[in-house]
């Protein structure tokens, strides 16, 4: 499988431990995707600063590949982690900015190369998805944004994550079959510990939360996309992906950020 994460980056900084993570929902997909066994790519947009060089150091150790990726001059794109003694994250300021840009038509070229490219609501690509979906299959993940904002997105889409982890059984089944009946192949509503709701094909399947004693439970969402996504492409059942998946993500709430590489940074970029 050949997937591209599309568009955000940034590095979380934990104020509490003096460390900072490389993440965003797009680049975090890539990861790992690469993690498990597809090749990956990452277009998006770093800063020059030790945060941005960071990232594509990182990149480059995990496989994932950068050849059209941007470099922006000033600092990368940040979010502030503050976490709880549970492990649940609460974000503080975040300034995404510097990530935000337009593919341009070599740019979709590239795409055309790909099984799949991610990305979602924290991208800024809501106005390109016509562009994206015409030369490559798009996921889309729309996290807890309401379905004003999803439906006119929705039939430019191939796969649909959504994150409701107030719904219960009924509300994330009706959820399911809206987005469905909008064209994308995949809809997925995750509910925390209640677990997720899928739909592939001619599927349903309800899937338990794996248990497990989180350390940080940021990135577990994206973690469990990313799974699903590559074992679905290789031909699992929906309830084998969606198994695997939960499993993945599971083991990635027992490391701290979003799938790890700390940086202490230098004393003059704060937290």
């Amino acid at each position: 499988m050949r997937i591209c994460g599309l568009g955000d980056n940034v590095v979380d900084r934990y104020p509490q431990r003096g460390l900072m993570y490389p993440g965003g929902n797009a680049l975090n997909v890539a990861v790992h995707a690469a993690r498990r066994g597809a090749r990956a790519a990452y277009l998006g947009v770093t800063g020059s600063d030790e945060a941005g060089r960071h990232i594509r150091a990182v990149l480059a150790t995990e496989g994932v590949g950068t050849e059209r990726a941007r470099i922006a001059e000033g600092p990368n794109a940040y979010a502030t982690v503050h976490l709880d003694q549970e492990g649940n994250r609460v974000f503080g300021d975040y300034d995404p900015s510097v990530s935000f840009f337009t593919p341009n038509e070599a740019d979709l070229r590239w795409l055309r190369g790909f099984d799949l490219v991610h990305t979602g609501d924290c991208s800024a690509m809501e106005g390109q998805l016509p562009r994206l979906a015409a030369v490559c299959p798009v996921s889309f993940d729309f996290s807890d944004r309401p379905w004003t904002y999803a439906e006119p997105l929705l039939p430019c889409v191939h796969s649909a994550v959504f994150s409701r982890p107030e719904a219960d059984d009924a509300e994330a089944a009706d959820l399911l079959a809206r987005v469905r009946e909008l064209g994308p192949e995949l809809a997925v509503v995750t509910r925390g510990a209640r677990g997720a709701l899928l739909s592939y094909g001619d599927t349903t399947h309800h899937q338990p939360v794996a248990p497990v004693r989180a350390t940080d439970t940021l990135g577990a969402g994206d973690s469990f996309t990313a799974a699903l996504l590559v074992a679905l492409h290789h031909g699992s059942t929906l309830a084998d992906a969606a198994a695997r998946a939960a499993a993945y993500a599971a083991e990635v709430c027992t490391r701290p950020g979003a799938f790890g590489h700390p940086l202490a940074p230098a004393s003059s970029a704060p937290l």
